[in-house]
């Protein structure tokens, strides 16, 4: 087994050491998400918590972990008679991003229930992680159902194992522990809101920090139990703080004036519901008992909201988590106490640093005054000349798209745009399994089964089962797509400030995107060349912040946009040849870049047509006159084209639901 990196071996990164034993001192705190860059330590300081954490009393021979001093009644491998315990090491259970769904909740032998009627169960993660640590490394790119199961689990403190008729339930309530690099794209609200915690991590940016990391990182990979032996003193000493903090816990004092602090922070920062309120609480007594007080301070009370808020705080799409630290310092003095030492001045840094995260963007760039001056250009239209490009342009208010989807059946990564076969849906049918039966058509397994029975001997009331009666259901449910987006960032675009509408149609797809877990990507063309300006990612947030930087300026190469953007699909295939694709091209269809403009860029058009790529051409033109080139483009490409005004949901009437139906008539604009 290798030997873990010591805990406190990590250097920097207080704010991710205290929550962590924060959570250690108090399970009930909830678990922490970690948030970060890339290479910040996330995943090894998560790994080397265990080994600071109190030993378990368990009986001996259960699978599921079961308290001695309390079993659970319905423990599978019970009933367990009280006491004769015996200790075992904290366990730390790690969640594969790609486990799947009998790995996590465990395997129920349906053959043998049919056939004998026993309840062959074979444990899954969330047995061993009961009464320990369940961590999820890249927690983000978890797919849906198991993001689910979790959230199941993680309300009910239990697992439940359910085949057609046949149930097992055990006791799962683990610590959850997730990381995540937030430009892989972002969590689901109802999992983000479990984690009772959630810190921002990045590489320091001072020299001397950063060669003592490498120093260490060195040392360790050259000797790993060396290393580890030269820290043992301190761990030892974090160890037996942590035992003394939870011996502690039960008799620090949570005041009213605390409570009174609480209540108001959650409140002037309009979180949902009470769990944060209840958070924070726990947090504060945990960071009390920490310092080996019986009192919970202001101190405490702001550590805590600077931990436990800045993920539940309402805020803008694709705006960071953070809290304004000066509206929390006013709420705090305005709420403060006599009986919970609120008349004292909170601690700017409180114990283990700030932790608050990075604050919110003020916004995107305006155009302001540092936009050049319009010159005559395309089609009579103002705009930039030659290299001179106007400043980005400030998105309007998004809104709510009609749901555009791929026509056919996929069978890409479970989503919510597109038909696609999956492990969850409706059922449609069945078939032969494919390996482990996950999936029981229970129907088709008895009419298989029926006309042999006879012929296997059968004299009870049960049937007799074979391996080959066994039928998969076969479902039907929603994937996710890559939304490609190619945008015509030309001058003629930014012309009677038509690029603040285009980029807010934009930023509202980009939130359904967000909405049905696509990934997306971005080109734009203007001047003489297209740029991938984000290639395909999870991060719905990187498009967006790239979409407003967007400078405008220059002619128009539209065949270059499109031969770019084939070019994309055409990788991104070989990466992921399941996961189909959207293109949604935003132009108003001029082409003026290169030689033939207009006859290259019908030539780029039918490339997309001759693959197959479902296509929605955004119409941006504008005017009293309307030249209809968009039109003529979607009509190229074997796709539809919607007006901006179109595209919202109230306005299209169905144009777009399915690109399949619209397809058949190409180059209709609504």
């Amino acid at each position: 087994m290798t030997t873990p990196f010591p805990f406190t071996a990590v250097v920097g990164q207080d704010d991710l050491r205290l929550a962590l034993l924060l959570n250690a001192v108090s399970p009930a705190v909830g678990g922490v998400l970690v948030r970060g860059e890339k290479g910040t330590a996330k995943s090894t300081a998560v790994r080397a918590l265990s080994a600071l954490l109190p030993a378990v009393a368990v009986v001996p021979g259960c699978r599921f972990s079961c308290d001695p001093a309390a079993p659970d009644p319905a423990c599978p491998d019970g009933p367990h008679e009280p006491g004769g315990g015996t200790d075992r090491p904290a366990r730390m259970v790690e969640l594969p991003v790609g486990a799947s769904e009998d790995r996590l909740v465990g395997a129920l032998d349906i053959e043998r229930a049919l056939a004998e009627g026993v309840k062959a169960f074979e444990p899954g993660l969330l047995a061993d992680a009961h009464r320990g640590i369940l961590y999820v490394d890249e927690v983000n790119l978890l797919h849906d159902h198991l993001v689910d199961l979790l959230l199941d689990a993680a309300a009910m403190g239990a697992s439940y194992v359910e085949r057609e008729g046949v149930s097992v339930r055990h006791a799962a309530r683990f610590l959850l522990v997730g990381t995540m690099n937030p430009e892989e794209g972002e969590l689901r609200p109802q999992l983000l809101d479990r984690f009772g915690l959630t810190v921002e991590v990045a590489a320091s940016r001072e020299p001397e920090q950063r060669v003592e990391v490498v120093r260490r990182r060195l040392a360790y990979d050259d000797d790993p139990d060396g290393f580890a032996a030269r820290w043992a003193a301190e761990e030892a000493a974090v160890r037996q703080r942590i035992v003394v903090a939870r011996r502690l816990l039960p008799e620090v004092r949570l005041g009213d004036g605390a409570l009174r602090q609480i209540a108001a922070t959650c409140a002037a920062f309009e979180v949902d519901g009470m769990r944060a309120d209840i958070v924070m609480a726990r947090t504060a007594t945990a960071l009390a008992a920490w310092a080996g007080r019986t009192e919970v301070l202001a101190e405490d009370v702001r550590q805590a909201a600077l931990l436990a808020l800045p993920h539940r705080r309402r805020r803008n799409p694709f705006d960071a988590p953070g809290l304004d630290e000066d509206k929390l310092d006013d709420t705090l003095e305005q709420y403060a106490g006599d009986d919970d030492g609120g008349e004292d001045d909170p601690d700017p840094d409180g114990p283990g640093g700030g932790g608050g995260g990075p604050r919110p963007d003020d916004g995107p760039q305006g155009g302001g005054d540092t936009a050049a001056r319009p010159e005559a250009g395309e089609g009579g239209e103002p705009q930039a000349s030659g290299a001179r490009e106007q400043a980005a342009a400030p998105a309007a208010e998004p809104f709510r798209t009609k749901a555009l989807s791929v026509p056919g059946i996929g069978e890409g990564a479970a989503g919510r745009r597109s038909r696609a076969r999956t492990e969850h849906g409706r059922t449609t049918g069945a078939r032969r399994p494919r390996g482990t039966l996950t999936k029981l058509h229970l129907a088709a397994t008895v009419q298989a089964a029926a006309p042999h029975q006879r012929a296997r001997g059968r004299s009870g009331p049960g049937l007799v089962i074979r391996r080959d009666d066994l039928r998969q259901a076969t479902r039907e449910g929603r994937e996710g797509n890559l939304v490609l987006f190619v945008v015509d960032a030309s001058g003629s675009m930014a012309a009677r400030q038509r690029m603040g509408a285009v980029k807010g149609a934009v930023l509202s797809l980009l939130l359904d995107a967000y909405q049905r877990r696509d990934k997306v990507g971005l080109v734009t063309f203007r001047g003489a060349a297209a740029e991938v300006a984000l290639p395909p990612t999870s991060s719905v947030d990187a498009a967006a912040a790239r979409l407003g930087s967007l400078p405008t300026g220059g002619r128009t190469p539209l065949a270059a946009g499109l031969l770019r953007a084939h070019e994309v699909l055409r990788v991104e295939r070989l990466r992921d040849p399941a996961r189909r694709a959207l293109v949604v091209v935003v132009t108003d269809g001029r082409a003026t870049g290169g030689p033939e403009p207009v006859v290259q860029a019908g030539r780029a058009a039918r490339l997309f047509a001759a693959d197959g790529v479902a296509s929605v051409v955004v119409d941006c033109e504008s005017g009293p006159v309307r030249l209809g080139l968009a039109g003529q483009l979607a009509g190229e490409l074997g796709g539809t084209a919607v007006t901006l005004d179109g595209l919202r949901a109230d306005s299209i009437a169905g144009l777009v639901r399915d690109v399949q139906g619209t397809q058949r008539t190409p180059g209709r604009a609504a």
